[in-house]
């Protein structure tokens, strides 16, 4: 655990396998009281051994207080467990962490695809996703998406 401070913010690296105790003991503990999850978000480090962050900001509405907590994943085991039984607002936040960064979060009740289409392949915040696709690539999932839009126009108010 290596704890720093930097403009008012403590930052605190944790090992991911702790995440759950201390989120819960920072969330329950009423001289603490970390009652609200600012933002949950994902970091990708290519190069490093624990590739992955997991980004917590926890505030403190009572005591007017913040923390950052960062659990570091490493990239051939990119999980983590869910904290949506602390917080239900992790909910969505998670989703998007595993959808752009392909971070599993264990114990998700929902964890699927949010901003993507379900059957996208690749995660679109790896570092090492790429710009371009092939020549002649296409999202298969284009032309249906096409045909359901093809009354746009027709449907639009025109003033």
């Amino acid at each position: 655990m290596d704890i720093t401070h930097f403009r008012d913010q403590v930052s605190v690296i944790l090992k991911r396998d702790r995440i759950v105790d201390i989120c819960r003991y920072l969330h329950d503990e009423p001289q603490i009281c970390m009652d609200y999850l600012s933002d949950l978000c994902s970091v990708d480090y290519p190069g490093r051994r624990l590739r992955f962050e997991v980004v917590y900001n926890l505030y403190s509405i009572k005591y007017r207080h913040r923390i950052r907590l960062r659990a570091l994943i490493p990239e051939d085991d990119p999980s983590i467990q869910s904290v949506v039984s602390i917080w239900a607002g992790a909910n969505w936040h998670e989703r998007e962490a595993y959808d752009m960064y392909g971070i599993v979060f264990k114990g998700h009740p929902d964890l699927r695809r949010i901003l993507m289409p379900e059957d996208w392949d690749g995660f679109p915040l790896r570092k090492d996703y790429p710009l371009k696709g092939p020549e002649g690539w296409e999202w298969k999932g284009f032309e249906e998406l096409k045909e359901l839009h093809k009354h746009d126009d027709e449907w639009s108010i025109k003033s």
